[in-house]
């Protein structure tokens, strides 16, 4: 995929609009993970070398078109001031008199970040008048928000219009070329390990890569989604019934390529779903009436992780239970451990599989982490995004 790179383009003296990902998580008015503001550094610490002033700009959250002050970039402002060394000026709006203002006194070398995006309902919209607005800040566009690009949104995708000079920061070319490299060249074995709660979100990715992947891999809610397809046992495991028919439909597809496809062979139940709940593994892949799967079993870790250990191209999106509860934790762990502890070429995507390696203290030995989630499934659905599309050149 041939984008345009801010590497080609000279911003000496010129006033650069970067649309950035600074949708962290805030508590108690502190920025409590910075990782999605440490990956933009690169290409802002490099626009600023060669001379540009940049305006940046970011959503956070849902308000919903309206301000909601928790939802504030202010703090996110005083956190990039830390890690980049400098000012970092702060606007309370987006849009506005006051922005223009803010804009033209901006000097070369300095650096403003607008406020929360959507708390205008145009951002979300496409607006055309609100994107030309953003569009009329800058000499050039620059977008390294990569996890914002599956959104036809005004400041990721309409903005072009109004941009004659746009270019892919180093996180969104970054992103790209390991997303495409799993596309169109992957090192085989190629496993997709998939968990989480939707299979509707995830029938594009598997379509998509049916005739790449060897081997695929399941755990969560489509995990068992997909053992009722099987017309196996459940329990009261969450389902989503109206993608049974989708399932049978990949079931058929897969066994049509002979590829190797694992649902768990045994799981963690319980009777309620808590910290304190009374869990126990099930002898084997049914579960029982009045029990509900909330995590792969031994053996299926077990299996799960020979199928690690013999890949040699991996992506992961999404957790094999019900992560964020301590006692259900443990499959999703294992899972990123034994990633961690193979030589084989991985990439892991979505916010629950990304705090997993994160907390079992493997995330440097994974060889990519995506910052979009919802981009990076999207992307693997596509094979482009929105956000993309308008950043390649004709």
């Amino acid at each position: 995929m041939n984008l345009y790179s801010v590497e080609e383009k000279d911003y000496s003296g010129k006033r650069v609009f970067m649309r950035v990902d600074f949708n962290v998580p805030i508590k108690e008015g502190k920025v409590v993970d910075d990782t999605r503001i440490k990956a933009s550094l690169p290409t802002i610490k490099y626009l600023l070398e060669k001379g540009a002033s940049l305006i940046l700009a970011s959503h956070l959250g849902r308000p919903k078109g309206k301000v909601v002050p928790e939802m504030s970039l202010k703090v996110v402002a005083e956190r990039l001031q830390e890690l980049l060394g400098k000012e970092v000026k702060f606007v309370p709006d987006c849009i506005g008199d006051e922005v223009k203002k803010a804009v033209e006194n901006l000097q070369k070398g300095e650096v403003l970040l607008l406020e929360n995006l959507r708390f205008h309902k145009e951002e979300e919209e496409g607006d055309e008048n609100f994107a030309k607005e953003l569009a009329s800040y800058g000499d050039a566009y620059v977008n390294d928000a990569f996890g914002t690009c599956h959104r036809k949104h005004a400041s990721v995708y309409t903005i072009a219009k109004f941009c004659e000079d746009v270019a892919a920061g180093f996180l969104i070319k970054k992103e790209v070329e390991v997303l495409t490299k799993l596309l169109t060249d992957p090192e085989k074995p190629f496993l997709l390990i998939l968990g989480g709660a939707k299979v509707i979100d995830k029938i594009g990715i598997i379509k998509n890569l049916l005739d790449k992947v060897d081997t695929i891999i399941t755990g969560g809610v489509m995990a068992y989604t997909f053992i009722r397809a099987k017309n196996w046992e459940i329990g009261d495991s969450k389902i989503e019934e109206e993608a049974i028919p989708l399932a049978k439909e990949i079931i058929r597809e897969i066994n049509k390529r002979h590829l190797e496809f694992h649902t768990p062979l045994d799981h963690i139940i319980t009777n309620k779903v808590s910290e304190d709940a009374h869990y126990f593994p099930t002898e084997r892949g049914t579960i029982p009436l009045g029990w509900i799967g909330v995590d792969i079993g031994p053996q299926a870790i077990e299996e799960y992780v020979d199928c690690i250990n013999r890949a040699k191209t991996i992506f992961w999106n999404g957790p094999m239970g019900i992560y964020e509860i301590k006692p259900f934790a443990k499959g999703t762990l294992e899972i990123a451990k034994a990633i961690a502890n193979t030589d084989a070429f991985s990439v892991v995507g979505g916010g629950d599989s990304v705090a997993a390696v994160n907390e079992a203290g493997v995330a440097d030995k994974i060889s990519h982490i995506c910052t979009g989630g919802g981009a990076s499934l999207e992307f693997l659905s596509k094979g482009t995004l929105p956000g993309i599309e308008i950043l390649q050149k004709k």
